[in-house]
């Protein structure tokens, strides 16, 4: 069930803005963590609406955006083989590799086909027996159980050219990540709706008791955003809140939990801006390594190259906002991205750009 919008509830958005300048947080770094919200925030303007001296800020909640460059390197490798076709989501065709992008693959004759969901990759294997399928599969908890739903499908059938290259990664290890870094000063967190109805509440707990960092699972709506940032700004001393209980169980979904578990196993994942953390990736599980792409196929990717002066991986960090980056606007744009910040719908690069007019202060409605 979505939230209300600050169409259907302005009274509620003002009220809860009135609230959180009532409740103060000068000097205070607050980050969210979900791509969903990163677009919420500055599509209904919400930096706008905070006390003065309250920060937020964007961190790696896009999973196109923290998709290392190396491994969109193999992607465009696996997409150069003449018997293999690239199935992916839409965004990740455009995202610049070190060389290439699948976009530009494609142009040049590779096979490479958007499908919404991991089933369309199975039913284009079933109906061509003859060529290999391989999904590049990326995301966090929240898609991560419908790729492993299709692979139980694919083991079931004996679908002998359908395979998964897993990129996917789990939220909990990059949060302790960026808190071991020590780069970003953050002192509370906004937590992902989707990712948290797999994970539950509770998965976030290490925040508080660890680190002594607050966060409050939100939904989707700006004043569910707002919300959870007037939870923390009046949490008297760290601790993790459920904003979003019309979704979200402490112990999260146990069905999605227990299929995961069953299909894939934790495995150390690079993430673009953070690097290498240890547990933070998935790969198949023993009972599933036959649907391992990168064993059943042998790619030469090349060594990996960031985009000359991109800034993406600050970003991720909440570092630095996207217009501190130099390309920002100029060489990089959603019709020319440099960065993967700038190509996903998601991502924190895009948000700035499409609704810059509002996102900035002092910008126009």
């Amino acid at each position: 069930m979505a939230g209300p919008t600050a169409a259907s509830d302005p009274e509620r958005v003002a009220r809860l803005a009135a609230a959180l300048a009532v409740a103060g947080g000068r000097g205070r770094t607050f980050m969210e963590v979900c791509g969903t919200h990163t677009m919420a925030i500055s599509r209904y303007g919400l930096r706008d609406l905070l006390p003065s001296g309250m920060r937020l800020v964007s961190g790696p909640g896009c999973p196109v955006c923290v998709t290392a460059v190396g491994d969109l390197d193999v992607v465009v490798a696996l997409a150069r083989q003449p018997e293999v076709t690239i199935v992916t989501f839409g965004d990740l065709v455009r995202v610049p590799s070190s060389r290439s992008s699948l976009a530009s693959e494609r142009a040049a004759g590779a096979d490479v086909r958007v499908v919404y969901s991991p089933l369309d990759a199975l039913d284009l294997a079933v109906a061509e027996p003859d060529r290999q399928f391989v999904l590049a599969g990326i995301g966090f908890e929240t898609t991560a159980p419908t790729v492993a739903g299709a692979l139980v499908i694919a083991r079931e059938r004996r679908l002998r050219n359908f395979s998964v290259l897993s990129l996917h990664k789990t939220m909990p290890g990059a949060l302790r990540a960026l808190l071991d870094a020590g780069e970003s000063h953050i002192d509370g967190f906004v937590l992902p709706g989707h990712v948290s109805v797999v994970t539950g509440s509770d998965a976030y707990r290490f925040l508080a008791d660890d680190y002594g960092v607050g966060g409050v699972v939100a939904g989707f709506g700006p004043d569910d955003v707002l919300e959870a940032l007037l939870m923390l700004a009046r949490q008297s001393r760290p601790a993790i809140e459920n904003g979003y209980r019309r979704a979200v169980a402490p112990a999260g979904n146990r069905v999605a939990q227990e299929l995961l578990a069953r299909v894939f196993e934790p495995c150390d994942a690079v993430w673009r801006g953070l690097g290498p953390i240890p547990g933070a990736g998935r790969r198949r599980a023993a009972g599933y390594r036959d649907f391992a792409a990168e064993e059943r196929f042998t790619v030469d990717p090349g060594e990996p190259l960031e985009p000359r002066g991109c800034r993406c991986g600050e970003v991720l960090r909440g570092l630095i906002d996207p217009p501190q980056c130099v390309l920002f606007g100029r060489r990089c744009t959603p019709e020319t991205p440099v960065g993967a910040c700038m190509v996903s719908s998601e991502g924190s690069c895009a948000a700035h750009y499409r609704y810059r007019a509002i996102d900035e202060p002092g910008g126009d409605d």
